[in-house]
């Protein structure tokens, strides 16, 4: 007969499947995890930011189930950190070990003191002398003794071991965060775009826009004014943007000065229309250089937009949107193709 947890298991995973079936969601163990414990609806708040998430999309893109697992799961994703998976597998070992040696003191100790206690027990009736009663209570001072070094020592072994998880932990969220996010600008990163853009296609492609922004003239600032005031412009450029994110819109550093939104259910006239209001704000940014004490403020960036169509691969997506950038460049820059 099997267990009541292997029933609700099973359960879970026959409500689990067909959700992640109508979504067209990939059967990875990070999804599987997500959406086991969406079912189990045992964190209010997972099950709201999953219901955005697919609202918004129809899916749910590989970045937003890593971050919602992250986030509400704990458990690191399976990424290629493998010297530090085996560091927390050895000390869970190690700790295992601890805890069967520790059990073992504990049940031996429990036999030595019971053995005692009945020895205890036969003073009254069978007379001990005095130097066998201190015989017994020596050994309970013993034993005794012998239980606290056990448990002193494992309580040491827990504590050290319980500082490295925290630590390898920290560790392994620092790189996913990395695996995901630009370092420089904070925003997802081309490896979180490309998974994004290919799953989308893949599951729910319809009403998918993109748009590519390239600031203009970003070489002048270098040379201009050095790269580090160049760093502050793509930080800028990036908040920027950022804030103008709205319905499951999503920005990704490109590459280099080149920025990628994805615009999920949507259409080419609103994506133009989105894409025109962030050329607009970038107009109005500002930004100091306190090494010469002067204010830039002509910041600018052309961008290209483009829409989904039936078949479409990633890449063609992204190369009509480029060449729409490009056309933005060629008729003079800081405007958004297609008018």
């Amino acid at each position: 007969m099997a267990s009541p947890l292997l029933k609700e298991s099973a359960t879970k995973l026959k409500k689990a499947i067909p959700l992640m079936l109508k979504h067209q969601i990939p059967t990875t163990p990070t999804n599987y995890a997500l959406w086991y414990a969406y079912v189990g609806e045992n964190s209010p708040s997972l099950n709201q930011h999953l219901d955005k998430v697919v609202s918004q999309y129809n899916t749910c893109p590989p970045s937003q189930s890593e971050r919602l697992y992250q986030e509400f799961l704990s458990d690191p994703v399976e990424l290629d950190l493998v010297d530090m998976r085996q560091n927390l597998d050895a000390m869970v070992t190690e700790l295992s070990q601890s805890i069967k040696d520790t059990n073992l003191d504990a049940t031996q100790f429990q036999s030595k003191i019971d053995n005692n206690y009945n020895r205890l027990n036969k003073i009254e009736n069978d007379g001990f002398t005095i130097e066998e009663v201190l015989t017994v209570v020596k050994n309970l001072v013993k034993d005794s003794n012998e239980i606290r070094i056990s448990a002193k020592h494992f309580s040491e072994q827990l504590a050290k071991a319980q500082s490295e998880i925290d630590s390898l932990k920290h560790q392994l969220k620092q790189s996913e965060h990395e695996m995901l996010f630009d370092a420089l600008t904070h925003s997802l990163n081309r490896r979180a775009f490309n998974n994004d853009l290919k799953a989308i296609i893949e599951q729910q492609p319809q009403g998918l826009c993109l748009i590519i922004a390239d600031i203009d003239h970003f070489k002048a600032f270098n040379d201009t004014y050095g790269h580090q005031l160049g760093d502050q412009v793509l930080k800028a450029v990036s908040k920027r943007l950022e804030e103008s994110c709205q319905d499951g819109t999503k920005l990704y550093r490109f590459g280099g000065e080149e920025f990628a939104l994805i615009v999920p259910k949507s259409e080419i006239r609103r994506a133009r229309h989105l894409a025109e209001s962030m050329r607009r704000s970038l107009e109005k940014l500002l930004l100091k250089d306190k090494r010469k004490g002067t204010t830039i403020n002509n910041i600018n960036a052309s961008f290209g937009v483009a829409e989904y169509k039936l078949n479409d691969s990633d890449s063609a997506l992204i190369e009509r949107a480029d060449k729409q950038l490009y056309e933005a460049k060629r008729l003079g820059r800081n405007r958004v193709m297609p008018l």
